[in-house]
C-alpha cells in the first residue's frame, strides 16, 4: 500500500511537473507572439509612413511647348483680281525670316506714275530682276500713313518676270479689301505697303520669298516668279 501511495505521489509530481512545463511553454509562445504581432505593427506603420511620404511628394511635370512659326503668304491671288478664288502654299519659314530681314531698296526702274485715278501701264524690264525687295513711291498720297492693322482699299496691277506681261489688274473689277499686316496677303503687301497715303501710288518689286515663294497660284505667276505690283491707295479704314 505504502509503494503505491509513493507511486502515486510520484505521478502527482511529474504531472505538476509536466503541467507547469506546458505552462511555461504556452507562456513563452505567447510572449513570442505578442513580440512579433509588435514588430508587424512597427513595420507596417513604417511602411506606409514611406509610401504615403511618398505619394504626398508632389510631382513636377514640365510641359514643352514648341511654337511654330508659320508665315502665311497670300491666299488671295487671282480673288485680287476681281476673278476666281485661289489659295497658295507659303514658302518655308526660313525663306520668310531672311526676307523679313533683308533692307527694302529704290525701285530700280521704276514704272511712269501715270494719274492717279487711271490704271497705270506696267512695263517689265528686260534686265534681270533683283534679288531683294524694292520699292518706291510713283504718286505720293496725302493724310495718314498705313500702318499694320489698319483696313486698306486699293486698286493694284500685277506684272510678272517670268511672262514679261500684266497678269492681273483690279482695275477691270472692284477694288481689293484688306487688313494690313493680319497675314492676309503676301509679305511684299504686308510689308511693302505700310508708310503709304491715301491718294498714293506705289511701286513694289518683289522677289520670290517676298511673294508666291515655289508655288504657282495661278496663270502666268511662275514658281519662284519675281512680281511687279503698282498699287493705288483709295482708302484706311
Amino acid at each position: 500500500m505504502a509503494t503505491t501511495k509513493r507511486e502515486r505521489q510520484k505521478a502527482a509530481r511529474r504531472e505538476k511537473i509536466a503541467r507547469q512545463q506546458a505552462e511555461a511553454k504556452r507562456r513563452q509562445k505567447l510572449r513570442r507572439a505578442v513580440i512579433v504581432g509588435i514588430l508587424a505593427v512597427v513595420v507596417v506603420g513604417t511602411g506606409a509612413l514611406i509610401f504615403s511620404g511618398g505619394s504626398s511628394t508632389t510631382s513636377t511635370t514640365t510641359t514643352t511647348t514648341t511654337m511654330a512659326t508659320t508665315t502665311t503668304m497670300a491666299s488671295t491671288t487671282t480673288t485680287m483680281a476681281g476673278t476666281t478664288s485661289s489659295t497658295t502654299t507659303a514658302p518655308s519659314t526660313t525663306t520668310t525670316v531672311a526676307a523679313a530681314a533683308a533692307a527694302w531698296s529704290a525701285v530700280a526702274t521704276p514704272q511712269a506714275a501715270g494719274k492717279a485715278g487711271v490704271a497705270p501701264t506696267v512695263v517689265v524690264p528686260t534686265s534681270a530682276a533683283p534679288t531683294t525687295p524694292e520699292r518706291s513711291d510713283l504718286i505720293v498720297g496725302t493724310g495718314a500713313a498705313a500702318k499694320a492693322g489698319d483696313k486698306l482699299t486699293v486698286q493694284y496691277v500685277l506684272a510678272t518676270y517670268s511672262s514679261h506681261k500684266v497678269v492681273q489688274s483690279s482695275w477691270t473689277g472692284s477694288p481689293f479689301n484688306f487688313t494690313l499686316g493680319a497675314g492676309q496677303v503676301i509679305t511684299g503687301w504686308d510689308q511693302g505697303l505700310v508708310g503709304m497715303k491715301v491718294g498714293g501710288r506705289r511701286e513694289l518689286v518683289l522677289p520670290p520669298s517676298y511673294g508666291y515663294g515655289a508655288s504657282s497660284p495661278g496663270s502666268g505667276i511662275a514658281a519662284n516668279d519675281t512680281l511687279i505690283f503698282v498699287v493705288d491707295l483709295l482708302k484706311i479704314g
